[in-house]
Parts: C-alpha cells; sequence; structure tokens
C-alpha cells in the first residue's frame, strides 16, 4: 500500500514512536525521522498538534497519548504495531518543565504533576517499547531518553525537573543493562538551548535567571541540530549505542554557571 512506503517508494526503513511529539523537539525529531523515511508513530496530548506535526505525511500516525496514562501507553504501541507491524526506535521525549520554584517553595501537586510527565511517563513508554521490542522478529530496538544539561548542572529554582532529569539518566542506565540480553539498547541525549517554546517560559532570549541573581541574555541553536543528532544515535548499528551525549548552544552558561 503507498501509506507504508518509505521516501525511496518502498517500505520504511525502520519505525519510531516519538513522545511529546506535538511540539518542539519532538515535532522538530519527527519530521526528521519521516524525512529519512521512517514510519513514525506521534504521540502527544494535543491531535491537532500531532496532525499538524505529521504535515500529511503518509508514513505518519497521530495516536493521543496522555504518557502519564498506562492504558493510553499500552495503546500507543499496539497501535504501532498494527499499524506498522514492529517498533525500532522509541523517542522519549515528553516532558514538562513545571512551575518555577525552589524545593521550600514547590507543592506537592506540582512536584507530582511534573515527575508524572517526566519520570513515570518515561518509565511507562519504555516499559512497552521493551516489551514490544523483546516479542517482535527479528527482537531488539533502540531508546533514545531526552535529558537536559539539568541531569548534569540545575537551573536555579528547577527542583522537580532537573531531580526528574537525574532520574532519566538512571532510568537510561537501568534500561541499557536490562535490555541487552534482548538486544534492546538504551541511550541518553541531554540537550541545552535548542530554539523551543519552553526556552521563551525561562526567559532565555530576554534574560534567564543565573545562579548569582543576575539575568543573562542566552544563545540559543536551532532545533533542526538536535533532531539531526537524535536521528543520528537512532541509526547506529545494533552493535553500537551512544550512552550519554551533550549537545548545547554554543557559549551558554552550562559550564561554569554563575
Amino acid at each position: 500500500m503507498a501509506e507504508n512506503q518509505g521516501h525511496d517508494g518502498g517500505a520504511p526503513r525502520r519505525i519510531a514512536v516519538v513522545t511529546g511529539a506535538g511540539s518542539g523537539i519532538g515535532r522538530a525529531v519527527s519530521r526528521e525521522f519521516l524525512q529519512a523515511g521512517y514510519g513514525v508513530v506521534l504521540a502527544g496530548r494535543r491531535e491537532a498538534e500531532l496532525v499538524e506535526t505529521a504535515g500529511g505525511a503518509p508514513l505518519a500516525l497521530a495516536v493521543r497519548t496522555d504518557v502519564t496514562r498506562p492504558d493510553d501507553v499500552e495503546h500507543l504501541f499496539r497501535a504501532a504495531v498494527e499499524r506498522f507491524g514492529r517498533v525500532d526506535v522509541l523517542f522519549n521525549n515528553a516532558g514538562t518543565f513545571g512551575p518555577a520554584a525552589s524545593v521550600d517553595e514547590i507543592s506537592p501537586e506540582d512536584w507530582n504533576a511534573v515527575l508524572a510527565v517526566n519520570l513515570t511517563g518515561a518509565m511507562l513508554c519504555a516499559g512497552a517499547a521493551v516489551r514490544t521490542m523483546k516479542a517482535q522478529q527479528p527482537g531488539g530496538g533502540r531508546i533514545i531518553n531526552n535529558g537536559s544539561i539539568s541531569a548534569h548542572s540545575p537551573r536555579p529554582k528547577s527542583v522537580a525537573y532537573t531531580v526528574s532529569k537525574h532520574a532519566i539518566s538512571g532510568l537510561t542506565k537501568s534500561i541499557e543493562l536490562d535490555g541487552r540480553a534482548f538486544g534492546v539498547s538504551c541511550g541518553q541525549i541531554d540537550i541545552g538551548n535548542t530554539a523551543t517554546d519552553i526556552m521563551a517560559t525561562l526567559d532565555v532570549a530576554t534574560g534567564a535567571l543565573q545562579a548569582d541573581g543576575r539575568r543573562l541574555v542566552e544563545p540559543t541553536f536551532p532545533v533542526a541540530e538536535a533532531a539531526r543528532t537524535v536521528l543520528m544515535m537512532a541509526e547506529l548499528p545494533a552493535s553500537a549505542n551512544i550512552g550519554s551525549l551533550v549537545i548545547t548552544a554554543a557559549g551558554m552558561p552550562f559550564i561554569g554557571r554563575g
């Protein structure tokens, strides 16, 4: 069928599931995968934004998904297998920054909401992906977790986000270890200051809060470059894996912050 053809007129090269595909990094990565001839299952809470990301591409499948809901996640991967027959790559990307708050300021409700998406949602998607990859023939696949440079160095007033991204590093290593016997690899990309809407919430373009209390305009870099890097990680042969990769805007205050 034409809807199952890749960019060269044949079958999709690989099948990828992308969470948080309706905007930002997830949108850019989804489009990069589609351009490379992948079948792409786009997951997110807002269906209209998923459809916009897909842009009518015949190899795109939009599946409305709340990654904090186990039933939604299981439905997502069933839909992927029903449409494409397998899952080769999961880009575990859905996330939220949450309110700006330090540990003495954040409410339990806000804390739980951030961790539900950034950590529990990532765990649920990874678990469903691993079960799918173990069951398919040939077995195996690759999971790429979207961490953050906050997995290395926090911004001020970002306690929930920072803790969730440090935890993603542990999740990545656990998946990589437990998946070895089944041909499932896992790596993490930690992105700093790519030009997306979340940077506006941090006031990066007008003056982001620094550790010493100053406000500093920070450089950004095109989201397309982050997407190309994710594709590079996905394209590795099964015999290779990038466990951890950091990509930032040149000159941003990451090393030597504040």
